[in-house]
C-alpha cells in the first residue's frame, strides 16, 4: 500500500499474521514492511505508519545517502569489477587501450548499459508470458535509488547497474516490475503475485540490500 507522509509518499509492504501487535521494519534495501494482525484495516495501518513518519523518513534518507556515497574504483587493467554476479578484470570487460581513467569509466558504463539492456530484453520475454502482461516500453536508465520502476503508463525502467548482479537477481527485479503492471501498490496481492513466480524473492532482495553499494561506478 502507498502512504503519504509529511514530505514524501512511501510504498509499504504489509504482512498479515496471527500476532496481536503491529510492528514496522525498514530493511537495508529501503523496503518498509508492516507486520499487522489479521483483520487490520488499511486505515489503521496507515495511521500507525504516519505516527512514526519522522523516524521512517530519517531512516530512508540515511539509506539513500549511503547509496549515493561515492565508491572508489581502480580504473586500471587489473581493477576488479562486477558483471552478472562475478568479478572480472577491467580488461576482460572492455578494451582499455590508450584510455585515461575518465575514458575508462565512461566506456565501462556504456558496456553496463548495453549488457543490462541485452539481459533484460532476453529474460523478460518468458516472464511476460507467464504473468500475461506486456509493458508499453522498456528503458535502461541511471538511478541512485531504484533498481527498477513501473509508471502508470506501463513504462518499465531498469537501472543499468543491474548488469553487475547475478542473472537470478535481475530476474527478480524484472518480475517485480512486471507485477506492478497489474498491482501498482506493494499490497498483499502484489507480493502474492511476485511469490507465485519467484518464491525465494526475499533472498534476491537481500542480495541487493547487502551488495548494492558495491554495484557502482
Amino acid at each position: 500500500m502507498r502512504i503519504e507522509l509529511t514530505q514524501r509518499v512511501i510504498d509499504v509492504h504489509v504482512s498479515y499474521g496471527p500476532g496481536k501487535k503491529l510492528s514496522i521494519q525498514i530493511e537495508p534495501s529501503g523496503l518498509v514492511t508492516v507486520k499487522a494482525p489479521n483483520g487490520s484495516s488499511e486505515e489503521g495501518i496507515a495511521r500507525a505508519v504516519k505516527q512514526h513518519g519522522d523516524q521512517i523518513a530519517a531512516r530512508l534518507d540515511a539509506i539513500e545517502r549511503a547509496r549515493e556515497a561515492p565508491q572508489l574504483k581502480e580504473y586500471q587493467e587489473q581493477g576488479k569489477f562486477l558483471h552478472l554476479g562475478k568479478f572480472y578484470r577491467l580488461q576482460e570487460l572492455i578494451d582499455t587501450t590508450g584510455l585515461d581513467e575518465e575514458e575508462l569509466r565512461l566506456r565501462l558504463k556504456k558496456f553496463y548499459f548495453a549488457s543490462c539492456k541485452k539481459v533484460v530484453l532476453e529474460r523478460i520475454q518468458g516472464y511476460q508470458k507467464q504473468l500475461k502482461v506486456a509493458p508499453k516500453s522498456i528503458e535502461i536508465v541511471e538511478s541512485s535509488t531504484k533498481w527498477g520502476s513501473c509508471s502508470s503508463g506501463k513504462q518499465l525502467t531498469f537501472n543499468y547497474r543491474l548488469a553487475m548482479a547475478p542473472v537470478e537477481v535481475i530476474d527478480y527485479v524484472i518480475v517485480h516490475e512486471l507485477c506492478h503492471l497489474t498491482h501498482m501498490n506493494h499490497d498483499r496481492s502484489f507480493w502474492r503475485r511476485v511469490g507465485s513466480v519467484m518464491p525465494d524473492f526475499k533472498e534476491k532482495e537481500a542480495f541487493l540490500a547487502r551488495y548494492g553499494q558495491a554495484m557502482t561506478l
